[in-house]
């Protein structure tokens, strides 16, 4: 990967491969009991604190002797009974139906996940006898030239009976190029020993892996592309599929309208929603009949229904916006909680605010909620009418039916249903000269 950042800590779809990985093994404990073991080994300071709050079992691979030596790692101090499914973390895009078919096999037979690629290059070929009988697994830089033009790759992912494992790996051999111990020997000692052997056909995407940063983009590509069509088939419209980008857990109703551009990331849309050009959404929920505007950035925000942002418009962290509000153009908020029906047509800043229902705030009004230290606390109650470029320094109280007048900068609380007029008196000098600039010859 050329990179400080360990493989399976790559991120398609906002979320690390491995976590794609883990969170298809816990689908297939929802209707099983088991453990997840995670093998770590190079990079493991960064991999363990990552997937550990995922609640798996970590083993060190101190010395990385291959993947049947990972295996051994990973089943010491485990009992041997049960099922055991052997997963990669660089290999994200496997899903838990998929496994269902693998598991099943598995629970009789030594099972191997196999698919047919075009071009099997870097991968392990499955060879068959006369019978069509899977005989063993070659990897690519030990197979001869006949055995590469095999189309039929290991996934690497098996399933078997634990107590096959358990007989088979303490056997395993390093007599090959790389002087490891291989995983996929354990077909042929299968064999060799009398026990079943099996090959379950999965699609493409299932069993492709990431070496390098051009196979992560192409795992992304087509994360994509599964995502999109998820999104449409339940109802979603997508102007142009190909531009929306979607990462993280997205869950969107029907009937709503995804324009060309958009970024989502963990996201809760409701129905009836439209999503303007440009939209970078992230950790945000929305309820129905919303519409936001082209080019709106909106992160860690709660948005009620039938409101309208933008276009335009930042919507920071900490924003709640209660139903039928409207944020315009040139908007930005923060710690903002706007009550129903409230306006902030254009060119405004409110942080660190709390606003009543029905409130207008005139264009270029500001909270001016940090003192150079701290924050402050603005609170602006039902019916406030602030008048244009005002300036609230926080912390300061405006009561309700309270109006501010335009250009006004207040320091001290407003009063219920009173005019606050905060700007200094306007002075005129009649035959006023400009100052004229020097002239030099």
């Amino acid at each position: 990967m050329a990179s400080k950042i360990p493989k399976v800590l790559h991120k398609i779809g906002g979320r690390t491969l491995i976590s794609h990985v883990i969170s298809q093994a816990q689908r297939l404990l929802e209707s099983d009991h088991g453990t997840i073991t995670v093998v770590t080994g190079h990079g493991s300071d960064q991999v363990d604190p990552h997937i550990l709050p995922m609640g798996v079992r970590v083993v060190h691979q101190h010395d990385q002797l291959g993947t049947g030596h990972a295996l051994r790692c990973g089943l010491q101090d485990l009992p041997e009974e049960g099922t055991v499914v052997v997963l990669y973390g660089d290999v994200p895009l496997v899903t838990a139906e998929t496994l269902q078919g693998l598991v099943e096999s598995g629970r009789q037979a030594l099972t191997v996940l196999t698919a047919e690629v075009a071009r099997p290059v870097g991968y392990g070929r499955i060879v068959r006898d006369a019978q069509g009988q899977m005989t063993g697994i070659v990897e690519e830089r030990d197979a001869t030239p006949e055995e590469r033009k095999i189309s039929e790759i290991n996934s690497g992912l098996y399933a078997g009976p634990a107590t096959v494992f358990a007989t088979l790996l303490p056997l395993l051999a390093n007599e090959n190029m790389q002087g490891e111990y291989y995983l996929t020997d354990c077909v042929g000692l299968a064999r060799h020993h009398g026990y079943p052997v099996e090959t379950v056909s999965g699609p493409l995407e299932c069993v492709l892996g990431v070496n390098d940063r051009a196979q992560l983009a192409d795992l992304e590509r087509r994360y994509q592309e599964c995502a999109r069509e998820a999104l449409m088939r339940a109802g979603v419209t997508l102007i142009d599929p190909a531009s929306v980008f979607c990462s993280g857990d997205i869950r969107i109703g029907a009937d709503t309208v995804i324009e060309p551009n958009v970024w989502l990331h963990d996201v809760e849309i409701g129905s009836d929603v439209r999503l303007g050009m440009g939209s970078h959404l992230s950790d945000v929920q929305i309820e129905t009949g919303v519409a936001v505007k082209p080019y709106s950035v909106i992160e860690s925000a709660i948005i009620g229904a039938s409101a309208t942002i933008g276009p335009f418009a930042r919507l920071r962290p900490g924003t709640q916006l209660a139903p039928e509000t409207h944020i315009g153009n040139f908007v930005e908020t923060k710690n903002a909680v706007i009550g129903t029906g409230s306006k902030l047509n254009h060119l405004s800043y409110l942080g660190d605010v709390t606003v009543g229902d029905h409130v207008n705030i005139g264009a270029g009004t500001i909270t001016c909620n940090y003192d150079g230290a701290s924050k402050h606390q603005t609170t602006i109650g039902d019916d406030v009418f602030i008048g244009s470029n005002t300036s609230l320094v926080a912390p300061i109280v405006l009561g309700a039916g309270a109006t501010t007048a335009a250009g006004s900068v207040l320091t001290r609380d407003v009063s219920a249903g009173a005019l606050a007029i905060g700007r200094s008196r306007q002075v005129e000098k009649l035959q006023y000269q400009r100052p004229k600039k020097t002239r030099t010859p």
